[in-house]
């Protein structure tokens, strides 16, 4: 077990380890309570009369079991190897000898045994009988082991029992925490502390020396912040093992608090030479198990790890001293002169310690501090997001300069938001301008030394510090000739480490004159160099700076000309001079807030050396906040780790741009991307990807983070700990239903009490959804209680309705009940406190709690998000023969068979929560069938009469599907991936996926160009399977179109009456649906008269199966789709059936779909140039965003008003910066990333409205993202009219290139558009609607190449000229007066 022990490597070696303990100690502790025994401590065997003592005070007592037979049987386990068993000599004199056969290790002092001797012939049931003489306490029923379990409550007993166990533990107890809940793997620094006496001590007196070093330890240790965990006894001696950062305790600074209280100690156990023979201490520091092993009848809370056993194995290397591992010397951050490297030495199963260290305690040394400061300048790194705390700095130097007073400017921030590489570009830009500048940097440990800053500023200021020992005191000497008179040199002889002669003057001043004159000497010095270079003081981490500086620098600043930069972490109380500085009118304390979000992913693509980063990487960043140093750290981690794979971008582009890729590049994760503002021509760029086998979601915290939000964690109180590390399971955000359900015996009004006092402090808070949309506050959500429809399956809540609303009432509490962090790296690091047989535990019942749930909302009727998809499942389930979709692999584990028991995947018979009825209006459409398209919509308005609006409202419920699948899909495939069942992840990520569809109505198919033919071959194969044959010939197409329009309406009836029939049924209509869908655009790129009337049938198939689907979402797509089909044709009759697709989808409160159609409309109204229905169709729009949160939506909307200011003759319907900031937001959204077409034109009319402005820098960057974009569009509506926005900035940019004003222009600009005005028609030549428009751009670039420059060169609207012409001709669309 030891061995083991060394040779953990991680947190799940730790974790095997304490698994593997436990289940021994399991077995040994009912074996040894079976024969009336006890555990009081794990050695070896002995026997004999021992002595118990208790050690302590009224706070905290200690059992040590003491006596000759204890340390007999330390030395029978110091004999004992691997399998062996050794006695005690006295433990063999007692045993009945003749049943063993041992060997005789050493005379009178232990025997090792050998084997049993069994007597012939052997009768199991007499020896059985025999054994059971001597157990009295052998379990034949349900009764405990241990009869002191089942004493009555004893309030005194109890509070003598209480002060054997640790504070912090028993916090936990007291709060009703299950034991389960206790135990954390987390680092912590350990100090083993020895102390032999001498063998002539009398036992008394050796138990009063225990005592009184008992009592010193703890005080000392507590006071550090640790807490003495055990108390072990050897022959003549003990040892103490005292533990920092336990749960509850961890400070930022444990290491160097543990060294200062281990030599404090050390000094004082070697105070009395007679008392104490040898006194030695080891410091470890490492990751650990912190706690409870054992079984149910005898555990204990201890911790467990390599690092104990190295502290153990240092103590026996290393006697005497006070030793430290290198970790705890690295991250103490104490100076390097207080400590001394040992030699290596061969350690018991350690091949490789590392580097030891011994601790000599804190001396000042003759050493000044470091004229650096924390970060260097990067010149390929500018600095990101400081444009204002830059400002401040320039203003108060300005001030210094012509005001000749001095100024001081404080930077206050949390750590790692970047103020030393603040102070880092302040350094180079002074020293650019030729000023004099003093940097230094403090550390915790200066603040204990008085005038410490000041004397380290002079000596860099004198230029001592870094000067030979023998040339320091002439170069003092030659600063300080002609300023100071030469007999009050020795003044500075301490202060500097000079050996000047003391004169007599200075030799009559006492110690307070003296100090007065050195400060006036120093003013003195400074004031003169500043007559001839300004002088800059920067100081980083100023809150470690001591009182005396402090005082010092305040007199100075109101004395002379000097400028001061500090920085300042605001979690630590400055002492009263600080505080009084800061309130000096002549300074200036300035908050540093954290990064943006785009600043951030910037910040990233420089520390990996790339311009390119995936989503997966955008979104593991996220858990930053908008820290720079959290960035930094994580970078660097994963690379160490060797989890990125980084490509050549020129070769990445070429490959994402062939057909061959185009699948895997659809799987690919959305790229942020950034180009150096200083590259150079040829320059290689290069773009990162996550490693395949990697999930960034299961990767562990480095240690540097994890320690910084562990110790957050410990500064709440033990219940808020609890409810954090319960939310961490979950996930970033939470439902508090389900984190109440984590929560054993809270009830609701305990629940909110912490929650909201969590909310109060930052950690955690509700989540912000006016950030998520740059536009009017009435943007918000509505909320929903998830959970309502499974509280009436569940146990009712204690208190009622009525004591609940109170307290939301007197709590504040908003609508919504869910959470989210709001401290970084908090919820991963809580969550990576767990065991992992306790994570795999909570995260099954957070699947078991949300499986229920994983369904359709009750206003869309239930059922699965992928139509039939359980029916699917069930097919599987018979064809392979077994019950279970997840099958129950038996691998020896409880918790497994659990897992197969409570999570299965629901089957067809399963009724899911949310299902309903029928409504009238599905019932509607299945029983009535429709001949023609007119009778379908007379037949919907006819419904739409009948039907009460007040009624109506009352009785139809707003669609909830989006909180499902962000509260619990999405959630319930995490939880199925962490428990190991990859079956039912799958299962709930297709239905996420299809959730995530479905709420985006994205129902226009995505493609690249390329092999037509082979999509069109697939979509053919795919509907034959589907029992639906499409023709091949133009004499098919002419019968099949026939029996469409004629034949196929009259074949329609009801539906059977078998119910799992009907289902399969629809099933397979809808994928009818879709292969058509596809096909008719498939059609409708190519330029052939054949084609048209191929993708005229398709969509005719397609209205037709629609029809006969009776799905109302599934008709209005279809019919959205068939009027953006007529609208690319040049139909006129057609496209207006969006009217009545909007009249449907309003009646179904179908709001995203709606949304759709009003787009649509809106297309068809610009085109038409009808900016008055325009307008409406927008209100009509923004009036139905307003309702509820969709991405698409609010992209089209957006782009179609932009379209209103670019051509729109001056219209304005929402201001350009509100759309501007939409794009900046949500540019990177994994929504709109699918969504090529509509992106196409948003980008391109951005660079359009800049060019308008003569912004020619924003007219490129935006321009180049369209460019990223044109290859991933096709001829829909939307992406035609991307395209032609795209092709206006080529012709743009054509024309303005005679004046200069683009930096990079690509050799074949020329080309290049004359090949995509080729492409546009060859992909649009059916879709005659932007032809004359395409025809005049295309002809201005003609008439570009003769040097013959249209007007629109000087239009202030760059195309309007052109349009104008276009749409007054008459020729581009009729006006339509029906």
């Amino acid at each position: 077990m030891d061995r083991f022990s060394l040779t953990c490597k991680s947190e799940r070696d730790m974790d095997k380890l304490a698994h593997i303990f436990s289940y021994y100690i399991s077995d040994i502790v009912e074996h040894v309570l079976c024969f009336g025994g006890d555990i009081l401590n794990i050695t070896g065997l002995s026997a004999g009369r021992i002595s118990q003592v208790i050690v302590g005070d009224e706070r905290q007592q200690y059992l040590l079991v003491i006596g000759r037979d204890v340390d007999d049987v330390r030395l029978a386990q110091r004999l004992a190897q691997a399998n062996e068993i050794v006695l005690s000599w006295n433990c063999w004199m007692l045993c009945e000898q003749y049943m063993f056969e041992v060997e005789i290790m050493r005379e009178d002092e232990a025997v090792k045994l050998r084997d049993m001797r069994i007597i012939d012939p052997f009768d199991f049931d007499e020896h059985f009988d025999k054994c059971l003489d001597y157990l009295p306490h052998y379990r034949t029923s349900a009764e405990t082991l241990r009869t002191a379990l089942e004493l009555d409550p004893h309030s005194d007993l109890d509070q003598k029992l209480r002060k054997h166990i640790m504070k912090n533990l028993l916090k936990k107890i007291d709060e009703g925490q299950p034991v389960e809940y206790v135990s954390e793997f987390r680092t912590v620094t350990l100090v083993l502390v020895s102390l032999e006496f001498h063998k002539t001590a009398w036992m008394l007196h050796l138990c009063h020396l225990i005592q009184e070093s008992a009592l010193y330890i703890s005080t000392v240790i507590e006071k550090g912040g640790g807490q003495l965990s055990r108390i072990f006894m050897f022959e003549k001696g003990c040892m103490f093992l005292c533990v920092f950062g336990l749960p509850g305790d961890k400070k930022p600074d444990e290491c160097a608090h543990a060294l200062e209280s281990s030599f404090s100690i050390f000094s004082f156990c070697w105070e009395n030479p007679a008392k104490t023979k040898l006194v030695s201490i080891s410091i470890t520091n490492g990751p650990v198990f912190c706690g409870v092993v054992g079984a149910v009848a005898r555990h204990e809370y201890t911790v467990i790890g390599p690092k104990v056993s190295l502290a153990a194995r240092m103590i026996t290397a290393y006697p005497g001293l006070v030793s430290c591992d290198e970790i705890t010397y690295l991250r103490s951050m104490l100076p390097a002169y207080n400590f001394k490297k040992l030699p290596e030495k061969m350690m018991k199963n350690i091949s490789n310690p590392g580097k030891i260290y011994e601790y000599l305690g804190h001396r000042r040394c003759i050493m000044f501090g470091k004229r650096h400061l924390a970060r260097k300048r990067n010149k390929n790194r500018p600095l990101l997001d400081r444009e204002k705390e830059l400002e401040a700095f320039q203003m108060a130097q300005q001030r210094c300069l012509h005001q000749k007073k001095g100024q001081a400017v404080l930077y206050e921030g949390g750590k790692g938001y970047g103020k030393s590489q603040l102070l880092a570009e302040i350094n180079f830009l002074t020293q650019k301008e030729g000023h004099r500048v003093l940097p230094l940097m403090l550390k915790e440990a200066d603040s204990k030394q008085c005038f410490y800053a000041i004397q380290t500023l002079m000596a860099i200021f004198f230029e001592i510090d870094t000067c030979p020992a023998y040339y320091r005191q002439e170069c003092l000497q030659r600063h300080l000739r002609g300023i100071v008179e030469e007999q009050l040199h020795c003044l500075f002889n301490d202060l500097l480490f000079v050996k000047f002669p003391l004169s007599f003057k200075v030799s009559h001043m006492d110690d307070v004159a003296r100090q007065k004159k050195v400060k006036a000497c120093f003013i003195k010095v400074l004031q003169e160099a500043a007559r001839e270079t300004p002088l800059i003081f920067l100081i980083d981490e100023a809150q470690y700076m001591d009182a005396a500086s402090w005082e010092f620098l305040e007199t100075l600043l109101s004395s002379m000309p000097i400028m001061m930069v500090m920085t300042l972490t605001p979690i630590f109380t400055l002492c009263g001079w600080a505080q009084h500085f800061l309130q000096s009118p002549q300074a200036i304390l300035m908050p540093i807030t954290k990064l943006a979000t785009t600043s951030l992913l910037r910040m990233a693509c420089w520390e990996l050396g790339v311009v390119s980063i995936p989503q997966e990487l955008q979104i593991y960043l996220h858990r930053c906040f908008g820290n720079p140093l959290y960035c930094e750290v994580l970078c660097q981690d994963l690379l160490s780790k060797d989890m990125l794979l980084f490509h050549d971008l020129q070769k990445e582009e070429e490959e994402n741009s062939k057909w061959e890729t185009l699948s895997a590049n659809a799987m690919k994760s959305i790229m942020y991307s950034m180009f150096p503002a200083n590259s150079e021509e040829g320059q290689e760029l290069y773009v990162c990807t996550v490693k395949d086998d990697v999930n960034l979601d299961t990767v562990l915290l480095p240690p540097f983070l994890k320690e910084i939000a562990v110790s957050q964690l410990d500064q709440l109180s033990p219940e808020e700990q609890l409810l954090v590390k319960c939310a961490a399971i979950i996930g970033h955000s939470f439902h508090i239903d389900l984190l109440q359900h984590l929560l054993p015996g809270w009830d609701k009004n305990k629940l909110l009490q912490v929650l909201r006092a969590l909310v109060d402090i930052h950690v955690l808070c509700w989540p912000d959804k006016s950030q998520e949309l740059p536009a009017e506050p009435i943007l918000v959500p509505s909320s929903i209680d998830i959970i309502d429809e499974t509280k009436e399956k569940k146990t009712k809540l204690d208190g009622g309705s009525a004591s609940l609303l109170r307290l939301k009432e007197e709590l504040s509490l908003p609508q919504t009940e869910v959470l989210e962090f709001g401290v970084p790296l908090l919820q991963a690091a809580a969550w990576e406190l767990w065991p992992k047989e306790q994570q795999i535990a909570l995260h099954l019942e957070c699947a078991c709690f949300l499986q229920v749930l994983a369904c359709r909302c009750g206003s869309c009727h239930g059922g699965d998000f992928v139509p039939f998809h359980r029916f699917a499942v069930c097919s599987t389930k018979n064809s392979k023969g077994t019950s279970r979709f997840c099958p129950y692999r038996d691998t020896g584990s409880v918790l497994t068979q659990v897992i197969t028991e409570k999570l299965q995947l629901p089957s067809p018979q399963d009724s899911s929560p949310f299902q309903m009825k029928p409504s009238r209006t599905q019932e509607a459409f299945s029983s009535e069938c429709c001949r023609t398209e007119e009778e379908f919509l007379d037949q919907v308005k006819r419904k739409l009469a009948q039907t009460s609006p007040e009624k109506d409202l009352l009785t139809t419920k707003p669609c909830h599907c989006k909180d499902i699948l962000k509260l619990v899909l999405s959630p319930l495939t995490q939880h199925c991936l962490v428990i190991g069942e990859t079956t039912c992840a799958f299962y709930y990520l297709l239905e996420a996926a299809a959730a995530s569809l479905d709420l985006s109505d994205n129902y226009m198919v995505c493609f690249n160009m390329g092999h037509i033919t082979l999509a069109k071959k697939l979509a053919r194969k795919a509907l034959r399977l589907l029992k639906r044959n499409f023709p091949w010939t133009w004499f098919g197409v002419l019968f099949q179109t026939f029996l469409e329009k004629y034949w196929h309406p009259c074949t329609l009836s009801q539906p059977p009456n078998n119910p799992s029939e009907n289902k399969k049924n629809l099933a397979v209509l809808q994928q009818q649906v879709h292969c058509l869908s596809l096909l008719w655009q498939l059609y409708n790129l190519e330029a052939t008269a054949s084609s048209y009337r191929f993708a005229c049938l398709a969509t005719l198939m397609q209205k037709n199966s629609a029809e006969e689907f009776a799905n109302e979402a599934q008709v209005v797509s279809t019919y959205v789709e068939l009027s953006q089909f007529s609208q690319s044709m040049g139909i006129k009759d057609k496209w207006l059936h969006c009217f009545q697709a909007r009249e449907i989808c309003r009646h179904l409160k179908k709001p995203a779909l709606e949304n759709l159609v009003l787009s649509v409309l809106f297309r068809s109204a610009f085109l038409k140039k009808k900016f008055g229905l325009c307008v409406h169709v927008l209100e009509s729009q923004w009036a139905l965003i307003s309702q509820g949160y969709d991405v698409l939506g609010l992209a089209c909307f957006y782009s179609a008003c932009l379209d209103l200011l670019l051509y729109g003759k001056g219209l304005l319907f929402r201001p350009f910066s509100e759309c501007l900031r939409f794009v900046q937001i949500y540019e990177h959204s994994r929504v709109l990333f699918s969504q090529s077409n509509v992106m196409l034109g948003v980008h391109s009319s951005l660079a359009m409205w800049f060019a308008q402005e003569s912004q020619w820098g924003l007219f490129e960057h935006y321009f180049s993202k369209a460019c990223q974009l044109v290859k991933r569009t096709n001829a829909s509506l939307f992406g035609a009219h991307g395209f032609v926005r795209f092709l206006e900035c080529h012709v743009l940019m054509l024309q303005k290139i005679p004046e200069g004003i683009f930096m990079h222009i690509p050799l074949e600009l020329r080309s290049q558009t004359l090949e995509y005005f080729k492409e546009f028609f060859s992909r649009c030549v059916t879709c005659p609607v932007y032809h004359q428009w395409v025809s005049e751009l295309k002809a201005s670039v003609m008439r570009c190449e003769k040097r013959e420059f249209m007007s629109l060169t000087n239009s202030i609207r760059p195309f309007d000229t052109c349009l104008t012409r276009i749409w007054i001709k008459g020729e581009f669309l009729q006006e339509n007066n029906s």
